[in-house]
């Protein structure tokens, strides 16, 4: 069952007296994150973006969160699949980071590209060369300001193992020693 909260009021999404949007991304990039792609779709209908925005949510049942800006082509239609897929990259996977961020002008199901991808318990496409690939099903949905937080059960799982991860910090990519 997906559950849906309406966005925030007008007065609630006012910005803090002295931080502005640019400041607090500058920030954030302080924050290291693991680097995703979200995927969604099927061949001839799929698409996705590079993120950091994933987090575990709890082992019992298995679920995370993905914070998704309404705008990316992959939000409706992971609320259309009801599923995703959660990527998680691997050191020496910077270029299809950028090509899933939107950095080569590739768009959509091209971003597939040369990749070779899985299909798991929900149809998500999930790489064959990630790090770790999460499949997951869409059990909630909450809407806040410009992204929505996508609630996801992991139905199931491909991982690889002894790879460094690919990590989001001072605005580059950088590798983790495992």
């Amino acid at each position: 069952m997906i559950t849906s909260t309406s966005s925030l009021s007008t007065a609630s999404q006012a910005t803090v007296p002295g931080i502005d949007a640019v400041s607090y991304r500058a920030a954030m990039r302080y924050h290291a994150g693991a680097v995703v792609i979200l995927s969604a779709g099927t061949p001839g209908d799929r698409t996705g973006l590079t993120a950091t925005s994933v987090c575990s949510l709890s082992d019992t049942p298995p679920r995370l969160i993905a914070c998704v800006n309404r705008s990316a082509s992959a939000h409706e239609l992971i609320r259309r699949t009801a599923a995703f897929g959660v990527n998680m990259l691997r050191a020496g996977q910077e270029e299809l980071a950028n090509v899933f961020a939107g950095r080569r002008g590739i768009e959509r199901d091209d971003r597939f590209g040369a990749e070779s991808w899985l299909s798991l318990a929900t149809g998500a496409p999930i790489l064959k060369s990630a790090l770790v690939g999460l499949d997951c099903e869409l059990v909630g949905e909450h809407a806040y300001d410009t992204h929505s937080i996508f609630v996801g059960e992991v139905r199931a799982v491909h991982q690889r193992d002894g790879d460094a991860p690919l990590v989001y910090f001072g605005g580059r990519f950088c590798a983790l020693a495992p």
